[in-house]
């Protein structure tokens, strides 16, 4: 069994939009920040966004918050486009060129000859079009076999499940290996249905990382990436998949 600490690259994925994963992969990258790495100080991280959508150029994005809350410095991104929709759709109404699967590798592949770990950040769901040739995540990560793994970002209330077992198996099918699963934003007060939802995911063979209470992203930063390290736990070991 490997740890997600062993795994060179990360693909932080969600079952839906809005799901909270820009605040999961700055907790992931609060967390691994903190831990030793092969000469024994601590990990150099490195996060990647392949494509952004609903920004303006002259306005933070999703890398700039997990930047923000993590304190990574390093943070690339594929492309930045206007339109709050799926990248294809997004980059017609700009009539720009989506960056081919090949750059998206390239670029993550520059990263880790640098960093211990590499961090990428999806758009919306694992099978969300990144190009015009029908690639997703899910064939990103492909791309690297065994030095890449996923993190499911799933939320708490009803209809998670359903969701997330998708979402799974769309990434075993593709021969992607799943590190884990994190709740993005649990609840202060949650509800029967929540605390029963948190209960199945315990259950599965893949591990329940941890869940993110709601409105991490307003607290300190310091504080914050101090509050990642207790949320979630990134040394559990999960079956190959």
């Amino acid at each position: 069994m490997t740890a997600v600490t062993e795994t060179p690259i990360l693909f932080v994925t969600g079952t839906d939009t809005d799901v909270g994963k820009t605040i999961a992969t700055a907790a992931i990258a609060s967390a691994l920040a903190v831990l030793p790495g092969p000469s024994k100080s601590t990990l150099s991280v490195a996060i990647d966004k392949p494509t952004q959508t609903g920004v303006m150029p002259d306005e933070p994005g999703d890398i700039d918050e997990i930047s923000r809350l993590s304190g990574v410095r390093c943070v690339t991104e594929g492309i930045r486009l206007k339109a709050p929709m799926a990248p294809v759709a997004a980059a017609a109404r700009e009539f720009a060129t989506l960056p081919a699967l090949s750059e998206h590798v390239n670029r993550i592949h520059r990263l880790t000859q640098i960093h211990n770990r590499v961090i990428v950040e999806g758009a919306g769901g694992v099978l969300v079009r990144l190009d015009q040739f029908d690639h997703t995540l899910a064939d990103l990560a492909a791309s690297f076999g065994n030095d890449a793994a996923a993190i499911v970002v799933c939320r708490s209330g009803l209809g998670t499940l359903n969701h997330t077992e998708l979402t799974l198996e769309a990434l075993r099918n593709r021969g992607v290996r799943v590190a884990g699963i994190i709740i993005g934003s649990w609840p202060n007060d949650p509800s029967e249905i929540e605390l029963d939802n948190r209960q199945f995911f315990e259950s599965l063979e893949v591990p329940l990382l941890g869940a993110i209470p709601e409105g991490s992203s307003r607290l300190d930063p310091a504080v914050f990436r101090h509050r990642a390290v207790g949320w979630l736990a990134l040394s559990t070991p999960h079956a190959p998949n």
